[in-house]
């Protein structure tokens, strides 16, 4: 029997098949594709997001193009940033990256079979990261991620990749209808529109720039200066990418001048040392130079900590040898307020720890503040409450629905005076920067516990009290490190830290991280930056060029330096300093300073 031809029948099989293998594997990976979006960051962290908004788009050290991702891990967090990818399932992936740093991790989770990570403990400059995952039979999202370690410092990565075949993503939902702008105040305005099929969110537009994103057909964009016309716009976004904008709608907030109305545009608020003398030496009342808007008489304090007994004693003449009568005292109160300044008596202080611990407290509080404001007919209160009189629970958990009894019975005191006394009532606030701004990475014991209990422990007061609140001075001085909303850390000492600070009051920021619990700005008119007057007064001195230079960023986004503020405020209150007695001792140089600039 001749065997040739089918032998050769076969080889030709063979060889055919083995083409068309080549021929399939060619075409396979000819389809592959870079699925990370946006994986060198020159776009900013568009695609990514970070947990506990702890990554930022830098410009060095780069490994390609003119960004890289800086991400730095803090307290439980260990800054993962990550986004999700549409893929096809039973299918081969590669992840690659760049990265430097102690403990950077690189890795894929929801792959539907195995869920890989690779990582390096040390990478003085930069390495590469390389893994692959195979996708599960029902498999079409996975998500890739970088991450550090706990409390090792920043990391970077660059040049994120994800090859494989691209998964069917569709097309991008269809433009939104029928925006339209409803409520309008002083710094926000309410925003709706109609529902778009297929969008899994939606992004809003301020003049152009997008400032937030809504899960729903509403939002409220916050932040605003008073009397200001915006344009506003919405998309919708799915996994295929976002719409054209919807067509623009322009809304005027509102001039208002909000509570405590009487106040100049821009204010001068400061301490007089009222009940005791130190090296500045007191100032009699009838002294104070009339470049001051807002007088805090210095303290009123309680009888014991949680006595909620307060009382205002004024200096003696045993250590104030030139303290003014009662009478003369009183008199000078009625003058300054005939001149339009407002005298409010502040409670607290570094001395004066004030826990209201039950509600007789609460009550005994609101009898007592009452009778020290009717006995020298005074325009307001001021809550200096420091140390620990502000302390939550382990179980406390939410800044907008607190349970610890001290702080519910505070803000149960002050709504009471405020109802009390009406809107001409003026209330103002001076909580230091660790029981405010730190509140943007720790709240309270923190959910791993073991944080201290007074991280944030303001921020329910004054949430509570947002619409009631004049004033917001924090305190920002003796002050620790604290981190901005740009995730780096800001140290007193120059204009830096007070933008810092002041932008995070005028932006809001989510608390202990949690972008699903934010707090909100507070209106500009509302804010006045608290510095000390002189090196004498307290840590955290700046000279007067650096307090220009934080009012022009805040008010005209000039001079901002490194840190770059998310809106602009010519709306913005005034100072606050720490204090007037201090000041005098320094000839007024705050006073001037201020002046200087406001006119």
């Amino acid at each position: 029997m001749d065997r040739t031809r089918p032998v050769l029948a076969v080889f030709a099989a063979a060889a055919l098949a083995v083409s068309g293998i080549t021929a399939l594997s060619s075409a396979a990976r000819a389809a592959d594709a870079d699925l990370a979006k946006n994986g060198g960051f020159e776009a900013g962290l568009d695609s990514w997001t970070c947990s506990a908004n702890s990554g930022t788009a830098v410009k060095s050290p780069v490994h390609g193009g003119s960004s890289a991702l800086q991400a730095t891990p803090a307290g439980n967090d260990y800054a993962q940033c990550a986004q999700t990818v549409t893929v096809q399932p039973n299918s081969q992936y590669s992840l690659a990256g760049y990265v430097r740093g102690s403990y950077v991790y690189l890795g894929a989770s929801g792959t539907g079979t195995t869920d890989v990570s690779t990582w390096t403990q040390s990478a003085p400059d930069w390495q590469q990261l390389t893994t692959s995952f195979r996708t599960g039979p029902s498999t079409t999202k996975v998500t890739i991620y970088t991450h550090g370690w706990y409390a090792t410092g920043a990391y970077y990565a660059d040049d994120i990749s994800l090859t494989g075949p691209a998964g069917t993503v569709g097309q991008p939902p269809a433009t939104p209808t029928g925006l339209t702008a409803g409520t309008v105040t002083s710094s926000s305005v309410a925003l709706s529109w109609s529902a778009v099929t297929g969008a899994t969110s939606y992004a809003i537009y301020r003049d152009g720039v997008k400032v937030q994103t809504a899960s729903g057909t509403s939002a409220t964009v916050s932040g605003l200066s008073a009397a200001t016309s915006y344009s506003f716009q919405v998309t919708a976004v799915n996994d295929a990418g976002e719409s054209a904008k919807s067509t623009a709608v322009t809304a005027k907030t509102s001039t208002g001048s909000g509570p405590g109305t009487g106040l100049p545009t821009h204010a001068l608020v400061g301490y007089l040392h009222a009940s005791f003398a130190n090296g500045s030496g007191y100032t009699r009342l009838a002294d104070v130079p009339d470049s001051w808007d807002v007088i805090d008489l210095a303290f009123g304090e309680p009888t014991s900590a949680t006595s909620g007994d307060i009382r205002f004693n004024r200096c003696p003449v045993s250590e104030c040898a030139n303290v003014e009568s009662d009478a003369d005292f009183k008199a000078a109160i009625k003058a300054k307020q005939a001149a339009g300044k407002k005298v409010l008596i502040s409670i607290g202080g570094a001395n004066g720890q004030v826990q209201l611990t039950t509600t007789a407290a609460r009550d005994t509080f609101v009898s007592s503040v009452s009778n020290i404001i009717d006995t020298y007919g005074l325009d307001g209160l001021d809550v200096d409450f420091e140390g620990h009189s502000l302390s939550l629970d382990a179980s406390d958990t939410n800044f907008k629905s607190p349970t610890t009894p001290v702080v519910v019975n505070l803000i149960s005191a002050l709504k009471t005076l405020k109802a009390k006394y009406g809107s001409k009532f003026v209330l103002s606030m001076a909580p230091e920067t660790f029981f405010v701004q730190m509140g943007y990475q720790f709240y309270g014991t923190g959910k791993f516990g073991g944080q201290d209990p007074r991280c944030g422990a303001y921020l329910p007061v004054i949430y509570a009290l947002r619409d009631d609140l004049t004033l917001l001075h924090v305190q920002d001085y003796n002050s620790g490190p604290i981190m901005g909303l740009d995730n780096q850390y800001h140290t007193m000492g120059g204009a830096d830290f007070h933008i810092a600070m002041t932008d995070m009051l005028l932006t809001g920021f989510p608390v202990a991280g949690d972008t699903t619990n934010m707090f909100p700005a507070l209106r500009p008119e509302q804010i006045a930056i608290g510095m000390p007057a002189s090196v004498n007064a307290g840590n955290g001195y700046v000279a007067p060029a650096e307090v220009t230079k934080t009012l022009d960023c805040l008010t005209k986004k000039v001079s901002c330096g490194s840190y770059a503020t998310h809106g602009t405020w010519p709306a913005l209150r005034g100072l606050m300093t720490w204090s007037i007695n201090w000041d005098r001792y320094s000839n007024g140089e705050f006073q001037k300073t201020f002046d200087g600039y406001f006119g």
